[in-house]
């Protein structure tokens, strides 16, 4: 993942690409919901976990997870936190992620990056908690 020139995460094994969503109704009280189904989905190769196998985590905050199209032309982005809800709470999941023992690399919150993912599969799923 790059911001401009500057590579600010990146993982050269298998693992997990986070796409981060923060809802506007998320608070701290799930911030252990959401690391804990990150680190133990048994969603890689045998149905192991990134908990059971110690592979990494990218984590990327992504509000246009929460982007509604079902009126108009351009999503509304109203479901999504507001940017000083959502930067503490993805970072709070980030710090959880790594108190479990996961190695977590992170993106830069508001930042426009570039993120560069092969997939093996490919297999995308959404986790809501």
């Amino acid at each position: 993942m790059t911001v401009g020139d500057e590579v600010t995460g990146a993982i050269d094994e298998p693992g997990l690409l986070v796409l981060l969503g923060i809802h506007a109704d998320d608070d701290a009280s799930k911030v252990p919901a959401m690391a804990r189904k990150l680190h133990e989905a048994r969603i890689l190769r045998d149905e192991e976990s990134c908990a059971t196998t110690g592979a990494p985590l990218l984590v990327v905050s992504q509000f246009t997870l929460y982007g509604d199209t079902r009126k108009g032309r351009r999503p509304s982005w109203t479901a999504a936190a507001r940017p000083e809800v959502a930067e503490p709470l993805v970072t709070a999941v980030v710090d959880a992620l790594r108190e479990r023992g996961a190695r977590v690399e992170t993106g830069r919150f508001g930042a426009m990056m570039t993120v560069r993912s092969v997939n093996d599969g490919p297999f995308t799923l959404l986790i809501e908690v």
